[in-house]
């Protein structure tokens, strides 16, 4: 494999990208993305991939609030994709937090030194695995996963950018609410979370998970359920509880 260099100190390379918004082609270029802004970017392998899919962009996504907290304008996830798989895999992942930039023919990826052969497993040219912080066009950090064979994960993840930007941010708890259509509880339950400004992933038996699901992690049948940090609180009067805790 070639050597990955390190661009700390460059200029980010100065590149169009042709998407796809709805029925239009609307060119995208680099010097409007980075111009001006504090943006984090992480490149991956490849759309739809299992590390890309399970973990690299779901906690952008879900940490993006707190980037924004810590002085990020936007978070970009540049892969060599063409923007109909892109925008199909943000739809996927429901990542709306992130700008999804297809490097379909690989010009930013080769630029930044990044571009690797992964013929072996039909892949062709895609991008190696990293993270960078980028002000105003200058790269000001770059985490690069380290060369060995297979897809290594190991710094380019979210909590090692965040951690590098401000090692004191807040994270936000992770809050699963288990709920089912028609149910006012469920509703006064979502409503209780977003005034405290606590925000949640809801889980919606019949369609996200089922009643034995349910009863298998609660012990329970009935909703709303709340789980907090791994931690089932319970149902409707525990979570008025929990809350009134915070306070």
């Amino acid at each position: 494999m070639t050597a990955l260099t390190n661009q700390e100190g460059q200029t980010v390379p100065s590149v169009s990208w042709p998407t796809r918004v709805g029925e239009d082609w609307v060119s995208i270029s680099s010097d409007e993305i980075f111009n001006g802004k504090t943006v984090v970017v992480f490149s991956l392998p490849g759309a739809f991939t299992p590390t890309c899919s399970s973990t690299h962009l779901p906690r952008y996504n879900e940490l993006a609030a707190v980037f924004a907290d810590n002085g990020v304008d936007e978070i970009v996830c540049i892969s060599v994709n063409d923007t109909f798989v892109m925008n199909a895999w943000a739809a996927d992942q429901e990542a709306g937090n992130i700008r999804m930039i297809p490097d379909g023919n690989g010009e930013f990826t080769a630029a930044m030194g990044m571009l690797v052969d992964k013929s072996d497993i039909g892949f062709g040219k895609r991008s190696w695995r990293y993270s960078m912080l980028v002000k105003d066009g200058v790269v000001a950090k770059m985490f690069i996963e380290p060369q060995k064979p297979g897809d290594p994960f190991e710094v380019s993840d979210a909590d090692t950018m965040l951690n590098y930007i401000n090692a004191d941010a807040e994270l936000p708890q992770s809050i699963s609410l288990f709920t089912k259509p028609g149910c006012p509880f469920c509703s006064k339950a979502k409503q209780a979370l977003t005034q405290a400004g606590l925000k949640f992933e809801e889980v919606l038996l019949g369609r996200d998970a089922s009643l034995t699901s349910l009863r298998a992690m609660s012990g329970r049948e009935t909703v709303p359920q709340i789980f907090v940090a791994g931690q089932h609180i319970g149902g409707s009067e525990e979570l008025e509880e929990y809350l009134q805790a915070r306070t």
